[in-house]
């Protein structure tokens, strides 16, 4: 077992038959996320790619866009009852990092109650997106959509493992799979992909393609833009905020991918015909 997963005893029922037996579980745990020592946020992940997952963060929250801007990153001193370290802190240093993280103006909207919570969001995303997805030349075959799911499953061995994980995959315009990741939160998932596209220097992601195994959320379609992603594709549905956000920003958004068939919401210029 890796720290991605964990044994537990259980029952398995089959019609009339119980038997005990071992069963893996994907493996929980809390990540602190600190800048220059200060704490920004503590997550629950699933362990493991940790470095990209908080550098992915901070390219969502609209503090990054530049890998010489992550100065560096390390463990501290997290520790169990036993004293051992549990990795479950880890430390960012910044450089000429953007101002405000896009989530403290989230938490001033839940709070306001207004009717226009929905619009404001929108806006305050698109202040912070450095890069411009609607001036991004990619386009895709559709037969290179339908191939992304079947890829990306291919690559999550955890999940055949425990059958409770989300996935995030970047692939290239042809198909060609560059980084998958996964963990118990789908925008973990994301967070990782990016932060390992950051790190390798690979901002912004023009002509890229991110897949997740899951719906397409605002906060996803946030992620992606963030990142200069030209098109975001999911195998359940969007949310109507998604589909703004990505229809302001001039971003592909792609639902329902399964089989051969999807639903294009936004920018459908981009998947090719005949």
């Amino acid at each position: 077992m890796t720290r991605a997963t964990a044994r537990r005893r259980v029952i398995r029922l089959r019609g009339d038959e119980r038997a005990a037996r071992p069963d893996a579980l994907a493996a929980e745990e809390p990540l602190e996320i600190r800048i220059g020592g200060e704490p920004l946020t503590v997550t629950m992940r699933t362990p493991g790619h940790d470095f990209d997952l908080v550098a992915g963060f901070l390219v969502g929250e609209g503090l990054l866009h530049r890998r010489e801007q992550l100065a560096g990153l390390r463990y501290c001193a997290g520790t169990d009852a036993e004293g051992q370290n549990t990795y479950n802190v880890v430390d960012a240093g910044l450089r000429d990092a953007d101002a405000t993280p896009l989530s403290a103006h989230r938490t001033l909207l839940t709070t306001s109650a207004c009717g226009l919570c929905g619009r404001d969001t929108v806006d305050a995303v698109r202040t912070h997106v450095r890069f411009r997805p609607a001036d991004d030349p990619l386009t895709v075959a559709p037969e290179v959509l339908y191939r992304l799911p079947q890829t990306l499953r291919a690559a999550q061995r955890t999940f055949e493992s425990t059958g409770g994980l989300h996935a995030a995959g970047l692939f290239t315009a042809t198909g060609e799979l560059l980084c998958a990741r996964e963990d118990v939160g789908r925008h973990n998932a994301v967070d990782k992909v990016i932060g390992w596209a950051l790190r390798e220097d690979l901002l912004p992601l023009t002509g890229h393609l991110l897949l997740v195994s899951g719906r397409a959320s605002f906060e996803l379609t946030q992620k992606a833009a963030l990142a200069g992603l030209p098109l975001l594709a999911a195998v359940s549905a969007p949310s109507s905020l998604a589909v703004d956000l990505a229809e302001e920003l001039g971003l592909t958004l792609v639902g329902f991918l399964r089989g051969e068939g999807a639903n294009v919401y936004t920018r459908a210029d981009r998947v090719t015909t005949g």
